[in-house]
This record gives C-alpha cells, structure tokens and sequence, in this order.
C-alpha cells in the first residue's frame, strides 16, 4: 500500500491550485503552488472565511449536491478570462463512496508550446 507522502509529491507537482477542505469546510491541505498564488499557508484555517457571502452560498450548496449522491462528484465553478482556466469543486471520497471532503481543481485553457518529449 503507498503511504500518504506518495500521494502528497504527486500534489506537490500539480502546477496549479490544490486546496483541500474536509467536510467543516477547514482546509487541511495546500500545494506550494496554492501557498504561493494566494500568498501564505491557509491551513487548518475555515475555506468559507476567504469567499464573500456569495461563494460561501454555492460551496455550502455545493457539497449537500455531494452529498446527495455518490454520483454527484464535480460541478463547474467559474471560468477565468484573465488567466484563461476552468475550476471545479470535486468531491473527495472514501472506499465506500461517503463523502469525506472536496477540493478545488483548475484546469488551464492554454494550449502547450513545448515540443514533445522535450528533454532539453
């Protein structure tokens, strides 16, 4: 069994956005890439705190969505114009398909410029 360091390395990579927030809605972990971008370590702080009342609204419906079904499992946030990517909120899930948490995920818009396989 791979233990939760394997796991967090593939996280640390992401070279985007990962925060994620248990069911209290505490953030529990952040990539350096997240750290960086909103300029300091979040965690063990509430996610709901960092939105206005708005976004604390559709997270807060968000995750009763989740936790309606096992099937509910991803929903479209926001596009961003200025830095050209789609988020989402994601469920996070155990073995038996209980909700345990969500997180957000960006996915950049920008096509890739490098040549494949690109070793140099």
């Amino acid at each position: 069994m791979m233990n939760i360091d394997f796991f967090k390395a593939v996280l640390d990579s992401e070279p985007s956005s990962v925060v994620v927030c248990d069911l209290n809605d505490t953030i529990v972990y952040m990539n350096p890439f997240a750290v960086k971008k909103y300029g300091k370590d979040l965690t063990g702080k509430n996610l709901l705190d960092c939105h206005n009342e708005n976004s604390r609204m559709l997270i807060k419906k968000t995750v009763e969505w989740f936790k309606k079904s096992s099937d509910n499992n991803s929903v479209y946030e926001f596009h961003n114009e200025k830095e050209n990517r789609d988020v989402y909120i994601i469920a996070l899930r155990d073995e038996q398909k209980n909700l345990t948490g969500y997180w957000e995920k960006h996915i950049y818009r920008n096509a890739e410029t490098a040549s494949f396989f690109d070793f140099s």
